[in-house]
C-alpha cells in the first residue's frame, strides 16, 4: 500500500515533523530543478556562484540540527563525475557545514543498493523519490510496508558504511 506527495507544502512537511533522523540516498547522476539552474551554470563557468537559492534549505539543517535532529544523505555518483555531481560535491559543503552529513559512494561499489532514491524519516517512513524523463522531481511515494521499510533501513546502513565521507571523497 501506498500514497504519492506532490512537490510543495504538503511534502516540505515531511522535514518539519520528523523526529529523530532524516536519511536520502541519491542515485542519480543528474537533476532538473529550476531553483538552481543559475548557480548550476555559474558553477560551470566557474563564476562565483551566488548561493541565495539554497538559503532555506540551510537554514532548515541549521535549526533541526540545533534541536538534535540528524541529517544525512549518500549520494552514489558515476566516476568521474558529471558536472552536476561536481557541482552537488560544492553544494555539500555548505549543507555539511551547516550539520548535514553527505557522503560519497563509486557507483561501481553500490550494486548491492537499489538505482532509484528514497527518503527515510526515522527508520520507519519510507518516501521513494519519482522523477520524469527529464529528472525533474514529480513527488514521493510512501510506503507502508514494514518489510520494505526494513530493507531500506538495510540499505542504508550498507550506503553508510560504504560511502567516503565528503572530506575524503573530494578533499
Amino acid at each position: 500500500m501506498s500514497r504519492l506527495i506532490e512537490p510543495g507544502p504538503t511534502f516540505g512537511q515531511l522535514f518539519q515533523t520528523f523526529e529523530h533522523t532524516a536519511f536520502r540516498l541519491e542515485t542519480r547522476d543528474q537533476y532538473t530543478s529550476a531553483n538552481e539552474t543559475e548557480a548550476l551554470r555559474q558553477f560551470v563557468a566557474g563564476e562565483p556562484v551566488d548561493m541565495g537559492w539554497f538559503q532555506n534549505w540551510l537554514t532548515m539543517i541549521r535549526q533541526a540540527t540545533a534541536e538534535g535532529k540528524r541529517f544525512s544523505r549518500v549520494r552514489v555518483v558515476t566516476v568521474p563525475l558529471t558536472d552536476y555531481s561536481r557541482f552537488g560535491v560544492f553544494c555539500s559543503g555548505y549543507t555539511n557545514d551547516a550539520g548535514e552529513d553527505i557522503r560519497y559512494l563509486d557507483r561501481t561499489q553500490a550494486g548491492e543498493l537499489p538505482d532509484y532514491d528514497y527518503w527515510l524519516f526515522d527508520s520507519r517512513l519510507l518516501v521513494r523519490m519519482r522523477f520524469a524523463d527529464n529528472e525533474t522531481f514529480l513527488g514521493g511515494e510512501i510506503i507502508e510496508d514494514s518489510a520494505e521499510i526494513v530493507q531500506h533501513n538495510y540499505w542504508r546502513d550498507v550506503a553508510r558504511h560504504k560511502a567516503l565521507r565528503r572530506e575524503d571523497f573530494a578533499p
